[in-house]
């Protein structure tokens, strides 16, 4: 059987994200696992609840993912409403489809705060940047899966391609 890697839906060109956009990865190593088979596409924040389109959120106080999984931090929208529980429901969701199809890698797309794996945003809803990692991919992280971002990709086709 082939490998399973989990992706961020808006990554293969789903209009999933907060705005209803893509953000579409163009690579030829997605085209091959496409064709293998071996994308498990979700939407953490569709998983947990949300729809399209959503009002922008930001994990508050620039707290990480593993603050918020800790009880230590929230998830807030943009006007300022508390939506933690349904973060957490999308990682958790995240987490178990990861788990049923036995995938040892997530690609994730940075900067959300779900997905965000290297960076995500800061809380102030200001576009300020800040190393960290979202609901997600910390949960994904703490149970063994290893987390790429988007723009680790090479890293990842290369890694796959020598283990065979």
């Amino acid at each position: 059987m082939a490998r399973k890697i989990r992706v961020s839906a808006c990554l293969l060109g789903s209009p999933v994200r907060y705005n209803g956009s893509a953000k579409a990865l163009v690579h030829p190593a997605l085209d091959a696992w496409r064709r293998e088979g071996c994308l498990m596409p979700v939407c953490p924040e569709l998983s947990g609840g949300f729809g399209v389109p959503r009002p922008p959120a930001e994990i508050a106080r620039a707290e990480s993912g593993e603050a918020v999984l800790a009880g230590a931090a929230r998830v807030v929208d943009v006007a300022g409403a508390d939506v933690t529980a349904l973060f957490l429901a999308g990682a958790q969701a995240a987490l178990e489809l990861a788990r049923e199809h036995d995938c040892r890698f997530a690609l994730l797309i940075d900067g959300s705060p779900s997905c965000g794996s290297r960076f995500i945003y800061d809380g102030s809803f200001s576009g300020q940047r800040r190393a960290g990692a979202g609901v997600t991919a910390a949960l994904l992280r703490q149970n063994g899966i290893e987390v790429i971002a988007d723009s680790e990709i090479d890293a990842l086709s290369a890694r796959l391609a020598r283990e065979g």
